[in-house]
């Protein structure tokens, strides 16, 4: 059980304090990815929904934190079967502060606060989908049941060492299958339970802040680091691989991404460019220590256009995916999990050839399993939780309440304060929100 192998890796390895500082460093890098997950999501939706949406991310924090520390790390982390881990560590117990992750010269404690980090962003990426209808109280319930339930057993699944995924070969390096497409596939889940925003295909929901998308894309990159370079657990030369591959991939997404935008539009976007740059970065994240620097730039090329024509996909099918979670997240964590079955080194951070290099479709393959049991788990448990909560107490807020504004029902408190300026210019900020009855302002 996990005490013996704790007391294996104590005995076989010592404490490495470069390490540790390099993943604590990483640790906090991804924390900065949710606060930015916020402003890049808080940005795109309406002024009425701006508290809202940065709330619904900075409520991952709070519920994730606690509910990790209870029972989400051993039941992700600890040796138990292929589907779950076991107890030893429930509250964080018989863990000592110098016992080591097994195999690593990290401490367990390190480990854990950085996985962590992940368990909160993932269910923080769901939010998107549900922008300006859903319940606080609702999606905090939410939160802490998907969390039970899917993030800590799919997490178990993928990286435990038992897990199901893990054992079969499937290669994720820091979150392709567990993150995003996780989170991708819940949305979808849970889109497909809810009912659409008003004004879904009729209103253009233009976003109200250009520049706070810009300022959280910024922060996901930079926060992106740690995320991947920070998932090898020690700071050498694969970490350095992951961390390179990351910016390249990176960059040539959002190149991919404003090249499909000016051929499909006509113009180069500042919300294509920062999209272009997550859908780059979600895609290079199970990739990142498998394939070369020019592997990357394949990775990041293909993401960048497969996402950007994923996009549109919401209106031909009519779900409603209000800030593109499923066409960015999922499909972009599906690219970059399968395209490890083709540019896949065998010299990097794992053994396994891709197609490309002389590995044939065995790889290949066992990236399909991967993407096909966490797609449709997530899926499937996701809308059933969507619903019970729905049945139980109401997943979304009135339509009335959505048309006033969600900050306000929900927070009692709105983004930008109007008081100090004219009933003209009130007008005209107020016409952000895209519906004409924002703009019914004081007289």
């Amino acid at each position: 059980m996990a005490a013996g192998l704790m007391t294996l890796a104590a005995d076989k390895v010592t404490l490495d304090t470069g390490n540790t500082a390099f993943m604590l460093i990483s640790a906090a890098l991804v924390l900065v990815m949710t606060p930015g997950l916020a402003f890049f999501y808080g940005g795109m939706v309406r002024v009425k929904s701006a508290l809202n949406m940065l709330m619904m991310s900075f409520i991952a924090i709070a519920v994730v934190t606690v509910l990790w520390t209870l029972y989400g790390f051993t039941v992700a982390f600890d040796t138990g079967n292929a589907f779950i881990g076991g107890f030893d560590w429930v509250g964080m117990r018989n863990i000592g502060i110098a016992e080591l992750w097994p195999g690593y010269t990290i401490p367990i404690y390190v480990f854990a606060v950085f996985q962590l980090m992940f368990a909160i962003i993932t269910p923080a990426l769901i939010s998107g989908a549900l922008a300006d209808r859903v319940k606080f109280t609702a999606w905090t319930l939410f939160i802490a049941l998907w969390a039970t339930v899917v993030y800590f057993p799919v997490a178990h699944m993928v990286w435990g060492a038992d897990g199901f995924l893990y054992t079969h070969g499937v290669i994720d390096f820091a979150g392709g299958t567990a993150v995003h497409i996780n989170a991708g596939a819940a949305a979808l889940g849970v889109i497909l339970v809810i009912r659409k925003r008003v004004g879904f295909k009729r209103d253009p929901f233009r976003p109200h802040s250009l520049p706070l998308v810009m300022l959280g894309a910024g922060l996901l990159w930079f926060g992106w680091f740690g995320f991947n370079a920070g998932s090898w657990l020690g700071s050498d030369g694969v970490a350095a691989v992951a961390f390179t591959n990351t910016q390249v991939a990176t960059a040539a997404a959002m190149i991919g991404w404003l090249a499909y935008e000016k051929l499909k539009h006509g113009s180069f976007t500042t919300l294509g460019a920062a999209s272009g740059a997550v859908a780059g970065l979600v895609a290079i994240t199970p990739a990142c220590g498998s394939v070369s620097p020019l592997g990357a730039i394949a990775v990041g090329v293909i993401a960048g256009v497969g996402c950007a024509a994923a996009v549109g996909l919401k209106y031909k099918l009519g779900y409603d995916d209000s800030l593109d979670v499923v066409g960015v997240h999922m499909v972009g964590g599906i690219i970059g999990s399968l395209l490890i079955g083709f540019f896949a080194t065998g010299g990097v951070g794992q053994t396994a050839k891709g197609v490309f290099y002389g590995g044939g479709f065995t790889q290949l393959w066992k990236q399909f399993l991967g993407v096909g049991v966490v797609l449709f788990y997530s899926l499937i448990v996701s809308a059933i939780l969507a619903k019970v909560i729905d049945l139980v107490i109401g997943f979304t807020v009135s339509e009335d309440d959505e048309v006033a504004g969600i900050d306000q029902v929900e927070h009692a408190e709105t983004a930008y304060d109007f008081a100090g300026v004219g009933s003209a210019a009130r007008a005209v900020l107020s016409s952000l929100d895209g519906s004409s009855e924002s703009k019914k302002v004081d007289a």
